[in-house]
Order: structure tokens, then sequence, then C-alpha cells
């Protein structure tokens, strides 16, 4: 009698807690595991554009131009960009978590250098070496992200993703300014350094090896031409302005970078094992997002590198107020990341990204309206749009791009989602800096608010292109 109560009701009983106890610690796991992902990305990506405040106190103290030392934030964007899916396809041949750790390791290594970095070559130099490294955080961790997650949980880890990626320059440049201040600026790099190898650490204990993929090849054609190509086209548009447009370098930059792309494309086509699989840009759920987000991408980070100086130059407000009202867009984007994710879990990724796009283009026209006589409130409420509008169109677009691609693919398209993006990025600050300096003889405010416009229109062609996709999440009642 005894035993077969035991058959019947303490065995079933066992299972079941064994099962839920092993469920449980398979969910810690899972978020300790995003937690080491999302610090990993956060600790590369703040400093990106931190020295954007204090270029002219770092070339003081180097003996150099404002114009030298801004190739110390110029430079590892550009390789921060084009570096990564070379990072992707390594991941799938060695593992992402060996891409991961060491990507932290080296980051942090030459951080470290770059601290004492005694001339503007070398801290040049330094910072490039370190978002070489960190660059392989963004497609390991995409990785990581995919395969914890099945297709249709995506969107919530991938909203926090976004966030980190995304907001992490600016949160940078909120938090950072008053360290810098006090301190100095080689206090950045100081900072960074052990924040890296502690999470080097933490992950090579943590994190569990992906599996190798048999069938990888490393794309070094692909590689050389992608990389290069996109850092001459990039290099071109950003000095245009510098050079001048029409002068024999930035012709021969944008020229030589255009052929080799071109080179690229037909590399693709030909090796067997692509880095870039050209079918990925004849995929709707491929090609459409991906364009989308790095529109949106645009204007949202051409407004952040020039609205400081508007509110500054041109409405007269003190750096203190300034930097309180730049936190209106990290704080929303904080906000809305998981939120969001819940409403794209509702409306589907397509509407999101429409929403998104359109959002951010209402908040640069708010902006573009900015006069001396603005309110606070109105200023803090366009910062705010811009944090919400790509808070809830971001993880909705990487959240297509992870489900149209297959698993043992997924480094790979996120390096190339990162590329793209980051390509977007750069395009949106380097030609709405443009544009305001073209049209300053209209006045300041006026010249700021043209190139507002400009980044607004953008804005409208990637909420056209975010209405092509097909939603890959359920709407539900």
């Amino acid at each position: 009698m005894t035993a077969g109560v035991d058959e019947v009701g303490i065995a079933p009983l066992r299972e079941r807690m064994r099962s839920a106890l092993a469920e449980r610690v398979g969910i810690s796991r899972r978020k300790a595991t995003m937690a080491v992902l999302l610090t990993g990305a956060f600790t590369v990506s703040f400093t990106i554009t931190l020295l954007v405040v204090v270029l002219d106190t770092v070339a003081k103290d180097l003996n150099s131009t404002v114009t030298t030392v801004s190739w110390s934030i110029t430079a590892p964007m550009l390789v921060f960009a084009v570096v990564g899916p070379a990072f992707g396809t390594l991941g799938d041949l060695f593992g992402h978590k060996r891409v991961f750790v060491f990507g932290l390791l080296g980051a942090g290594i030459f951080a470290g250098l770059a601290a004492l970095a005694t001339s503007a070559p070398m801290l040049i130099a330094l910072r490039t070496l370190s978002a070489a490294c960190g660059s392989a955080i963004g497609p390991a961790g995409m990785a990581f992200t995919s395969r914890l997650f099945e297709p249709e949980e995506r969107v919530r880890p991938l909203g926090m993703w976004s966030f980190v990626t995304a907001g992490a320059p600016v949160l940078g440049v909120v938090a950072g300014v008053p360290l810098v201040a006090t301190v100095g600026w080689r206090v950045i790099f100081l900072v960074q350094a052990p924040l890296c190898m502690l999470g080097a650490l933490v992950a090579w204990w943590l994190l569990r090896d992906t599996e190798h993929q048999p069938g990888a090849r490393f794309d070094l054609w692909g590689a050389l031409t992608l990389g290069s190509g996109a850092a001459l086209v990039l290099l071109g548009i950003n000095r245009g302005s510098s050079w001048g447009w029409s002068s024999p370098f930035t012709v021969a930059a944008l020229l030589a970078g255009v052929l080799l792309l071109y080179f690229f494309v037909q590399v693709e086509r030909r090796v067997a094992a692509p880095m870039v699989p050209p079918k990925w840009f004849r995929t709707r759920n491929v090609a459409f997002p991906v364009i989308s987000q790095s529109l949106a991408n645009f204007g949202y980070m051409g407004a952040f590198m020039i609205v400081p100086q508007m509110l500054q130059q041109g409405a007269g407000l003190s750096l203190a107020t300034v930097g309180w009202l730049i936190i209106a867009r990290p704080l929303t984007f904080a906000v809305v990341a998981p939120l969001g994710a819940q409403v794209t879990m509702r409306t589907g990724e397509r509407v999101a990204g429409m929403f998104g796009a359109m959002t951010v283009f209402t908040s640069l026209i708010i902006l573009s309206s900015v006069r001396t006589e603005t309110p606070l409130w109105l200023i803090a409420f366009g910062l705010a749009l811009s944090g919400l509008g790509l808070g809830v169109s971001s993880p909705a677009m990487s959240a297509l791009l992870a489900n149209a691609v297959d698993d043992d693919q997924l480094g790979s398209a996120s390096a190339m989602q990162q590329l793209v993006s980051q390509m977007g990025a750069l395009l949106g600050a380097t030609v709405m800096i443009t544009v305001q300096e073209a049209t300053s003889a209209d006045g300041i405010l006026p010249s700021y608010a043209n190139s507002l416009v400009v980044g607004a229109s953008v804005c409208v062609v990637a909420g056209l292109l975010a209405s092509e996709v097909r939603s890959t999440v359920r709407t539900s009642a």
C-alpha cells in the first residue's frame, strides 16, 4: 500500500518539484547572463562620445588642436562600426563566449593605456584599438540573447539591449561631465579599464559557450573590402566640410570607398560562406528593419550632437541647465525599453517601428521650433520624445532581424546591423552639423532648425520603410 502511494503520489510530486527548480535555476541563469551581457555593452559604449565635451581641455593637455583630438571620437566610432562583422564570423568559428571575453579584455587594456597617453596620435591610436576590441561585444551579445530566448520572447531582452547600446553614450555624457570637470579627462579611461577587466572575468566564469558552426569560414576578403570601404566613405563624409567637398582628398576617399564596397558585393556573391549573405538584402524582414533603424538613428544621434550647442549658443541656456534637460532622453529610454516590449508584443513590430520613427520625427520638429522664450518643459518634452521613439522602434526592428535569419547566423547578422546603424549615426551627425554650418548666415537658431528639419525628413523615410516589414509577433486583444 505504501509503495503504491509513493509511486502514484510522491514520485510525480518529486518530479514536478525537480522540474520547477530546474526552471527557476534556468530563469536565474538567463537573468544573470543578460546582466553580464548588458554590463559589458554599457562598459564599452559609454565613453564613445564622452570626450566631446572636453575636447578643448584634452587638446591643451596634449599640446594639440581640437581638430586633431576630435579624431579620438571619430576614429573609434568608425572602427566600432566596420570591425563588428568580422567578430560576428569569428564568434561562429570559435564560440561567442571567447569573442565576448577577449573583446572586453582588449577594450580594458587599451582603455587603461589611453589614460597614460602623452600625445594626440597616441590617444587616437589607443582609443581606436579599444573600440576595435569593444566592437566584438555587440555581435557576441546579440548571439547569446537570441539563443537564450525563443523568437516570441526576444522583444523584451532586445529592448534592454537597445537601451544600453543607444543610451550608454548619452548617459556617459550626462554622468561623466561632472566627474571629468572635477578630476580630469583621464579618469574616463581609468574607470573604464577595471570595469572591462572585471566584466571579462565574470563573463568567463558565467557564460556558457555557444556551439561552433562547422560550416563557418572567415571571409577575409569580405572583411577587408567592407571594413576599408565603409571607413573611407565615412571618412570622406566626416571630413568633407573640413577638407572641402571638392577637395581631392574628399573625392578620392569617397570614390575609393564606393569602389571597395562594390568589390565587397562581388566578393560576397562568390564566396562559399559570405560574411554578409547577399540574400539578406532581398529579405523583407532583414533589409527594411535594418535600414529603417539606421535612418531613425540618423535623426536621433544627429540631434544628440547638435542640440546641446543649440541650447547653449542659440537659446542662451547654461551648461548645467542643458545637462539637466538632456537627461530627459535617456530617462525616457530607460522607462520605455521594458514597456515598449510589451506594446510591441501586442501590436507587432511593424506598428512599433512606424510609431518609433514618427515619434523621433515629432521630437525633431518640436526642437527645431526652440527660441529664446521657449519654456523649458517643452524642450524637455521634445527631447523625451526621441527617447520614446527609439526605445519603441529599436527593439522591435532588432527582434525582426533576429527572427528572420538562421540561428547560426545571428552573430553575423547583428554585426551587420551594428555596422549599418552606426553608419546612420555618423551620417546623421556629419550631415546635420554640415547643414548647420552651411546655413549659419541665417542666424544661430535658424541654422540649427534647418539641420533638425533635415533629420526629421530622414525619419519619415525610416517610418515608410518600417511600414513594409511583416510582424512576427502576433497581436492580442
